[in-house]
């Protein structure tokens, strides 16, 4: 799930990056929408969605909320590093000092 969550933020990011500027005129707006979502790369974004929230919904069946959900916390550290990666977004100390502690809470939390 967290791993489907992050392809769709990464590629949304992507996207958004080479679609070109949204034109001026309302006519010309919603033609580029009705573009924007038919793109493959959008709607396999989609798609990453929609799968990742079946397979949470079936990890639910069989794991307490409580104990489930702190791992979602993993596609903040995921979409930090990739960004870095893909993107050449800084990787900052406080970052880094940031991804330490939300894998650190999320060990905690899921034990508890």
């Amino acid at each position: 799930m967290v791993l489907l969550t992050v392809f769709g933020q990464v590629v949304f990011k992507w996207q958004a990056g080479v679609i070109e500027a949204m034109p001026e005129g309302w006519a010309e707006r919603f033609w580029f929408m009705v573009r924007v979502a038919l793109n493959p790369w959008i709607i396999a974004s989609y798609g990453s969605a929609f799968l990742a929230s079946l397979f949470w919904w079936l990890a639910l069946r069989t794991l307490d909320l409580s104990h489930a959900y702190p791992f979602t916390t993993l596609s903040y550290v995921l979409v930090l590093v990739l960004s870095g990666l893909l993107f050449r977004e800084a990787i900052t100390a406080p970052k880094i000092i940031g991804m330490i502690l939300i894998v650190a809470g999320m060990i905690i939390a899921s034990r508890g």
